[in-house]
């Protein structure tokens, strides 16, 4: 078990820049605490990122149900309106239908022709009148039939999108609780290494980092086979005065970067070309 955890710990810290005594040994004390903080914070944002990603990805599938349910709730809200409304033809027409049927029986008993065409004019009215009700309630409930079949597949959907959750949150909710576990070590560590690092630098170090939104330090990069050196900026890749790179050489302290600011750091290559 020790070893799949050192394994998976390896894992987690792939691809990231880990700090070595080498590097300690190439810079001053300074530079070498900060640039071990700077590689435990980069860690922190990997899990951030990882854990954002994994929440993300439940929250993300409850939505896609909260508009599945949405959608479904319409749909029922459009039937029951649909069959309101059909009632009420349902009745308008049995109403017009006892009206005719009355009409028929005054017709039967009218004394002048004049009369009788009147009434028999507004009894062919009436039936053509309840010709296009009926027209239109036999629409309303093809309508009404249709979203039922509507409503039916979208709650199969649903039924599948919610047992998709419930795996989802089933599986992330591990690797969540493994993610926590780690950012809350990494989180003591960067405690730490910050109390490692004088309380002024510590400070513009941070302000840095928050404006690069990223590292706050940079590699000087060396360019050329010899003498005189070209030297660029890691972060920024602009170029760097030799100044720079001079004064890293013989000295711990925090010079930045004139285009990005970043704080610039010598690595044992480069201080190799010195």
């Amino acid at each position: 078990l020790k070893d799949a955890c050192i394994l998976q710990r390896d894992q987690d810290n792939k691809g990231f820049h880990n700090f070595t005594s080498e590097e300690d040994d190439c810079m001053g004390k300074l530079l070498s605490a900060l640039l071990h903080l700077q590689s435990i914070e980069r860690q922190v944002a990997d899990i951030k990122s990882r854990l954002r990603i994994r929440q993300n990805a439940v929250s993300g599938q409850q939505r896609k149900i909260d508009e599945l349910r949405s959608e479904f709730d319409s749909l029922k809200e459009q039937s029951l309106q649909k069959r309101k409304k059909s009632d009420q033809l349902d009745l308008d027409l049995k109403t017009r239908d006892a009206k005719v049927s009355n009409l028929r029986t005054v017709l039967n008993t009218a004394k002048t022709n004049k009369e009788y065409a009147a009434i028999l004019t507004e009894i062919n009215t009436l039936k053509a009148d309840n010709a296009k009700y009926e027209e239109e309630a036999l629409k309303i409930m093809q309508d009404i039939d249709t979203l039922k079949v509507q409503c039916d597949e979208t709650q199969a959907v649903i039924d599948v999108e919610q047992t998709r959750l419930e795996e989802t949150t089933r599986t992330n909710a591990d690797e969540i609780e493994r993610l926590d576990g780690i950012q809350n070590e990494l989180s003591t560590k960067r405690d730490a290494a910050a109390k490692l690092v004088p309380a002024d630098e510590l400070v513009r170090f941070e302000r840095i980092g928050a404006s690069s939104r990223g590292d706050a330090m940079a590699p000087v990069e060396v360019h050329g086979a010899k003498p005189p050196f070209s030297y660029v900026c890691g972060g920024c890749y602009m170029g760097l005065n030799a100044e720079h790179a001079n004064a890293l050489y013989t000295r711990d302290e925090i010079r930045t970067c004139d285009s990005c600011g970043r704080i610039l750091y010598l690595t044992e290559s480069a201080q190799a070309e010195k």
